[in-house]
């Protein structure tokens, strides 16, 4: 969750800590000490980008309950929903909405996009989801900047009308992500490359440290240009939150099968 990010994790072992054992929505909080800025609203990825965990429900509910309590806003990013590829199965902050009777809904809004889940990044098709009319109204007229053509919107409802291949699609499309994601994973571990467990998006969050030669973020540049020199489908997170170097995202989804195997058969 982007808010409590204020000290990263410095080992693949606090990593999978945090993920089993997330700390409470205060926290994020209570590490602004001297902030002169109102916070206006809690902000979280469900399942995450980068790492590919989801929140389970009890992790959902403290934190509807904890924007409900400082009376802030709560954004969930959603846009990565439907490539959870096992348990635990992903949840939306809206079936939490709908099961607590007390909370502000005109507090909650939702953000996802088709180009995730259904593979459609150049179709530009997103949604802001709100239960308040003011966000709506405002949204309404600011897509006006981003309209989506009348042959794109055909070729959507028809597509997600039919049910049958709907359906079929997101099984095999976890199917295949799952595959993919083991298949990644076991190779990096042969030759000592730790990655941290997930079960959604398409992607890897992988450790590479070991590889830098010195614990530098320029070193972590070296890395990269190295990598990316080759080709490799790799990705360096300039965010502020990775405290870090050596941390690196790696996407298995957007190459074939043969590359991925060349990829993987060439490093072990």
């Amino acid at each position: 969750m982007a808010h409590r990010s204020t000290t990263p994790p410095r080992c693949l072992r606090e990593l999978q800590r945090l993920q089993d054992h997330p700390p409470r929505p205060g926290i994020g909080l209570q590490q602004c000490p001297g902030s002169k800025h109102q916070s206006k609203g809690l902000a979280s990825k469900q399942p995450s980008n980068p790492l590919g965990t989801v929140l389970d429900r009890e992790a959902l509910t403290d934190s509807l309950a904890f924007t409900n309590d400082k009376n802030i806003h709560l954004i969930c990013d959603e846009i990565y929903s439907a490539t959870v590829f096992s348990q635990p199965d992903y949840i939306s902050i809206a079936e939490i909405a709908q099961e607590s009777a007390n909370c502000r809904r005109d507090m909650i809004h939702i953000v996802y996009s088709l180009s995730k889940d259904l593979g459609f990044p150049g179709f530009r098709v997103g949604v802001v989801y709100s239960y308040n009319d003011t966000v709506v109204n405002c949204a309404r007229k600011m897509s006006s900047f981003g309209l989506v053509s009348t042959q794109t919107q055909h070729l959507i409802a028809s597509m997600l009308s039919d049910d049958v291949f709907v359906d079929r699609f997101l099984s095999e499309s976890a199917k295949r992500l799952g595959t993919r994601h083991g298949f990644l994973s076991r190779g990096l571990a042969q030759v000592g490359i730790g990655s941290l467990k997930s079960n959604a998006g398409l992607y890897c969050w992988m450790d590479l440290r070991r590889l830098l030669k010195e614990a530098t973020f320029e070193a972590e540049m070296e890395l990269w240009r190295v990598i990316n020199k080759r080709g490799e489908a790799q990705r360096r997170l300039a965010h502020r939150s990775i405290a870090e170097p050596g941390w690196f995202r790696v996407c298995f989804a957007n190459m074939d099968d043969e590359t991925m195997r060349g990829c993987v058969g060439e490093d072990t």
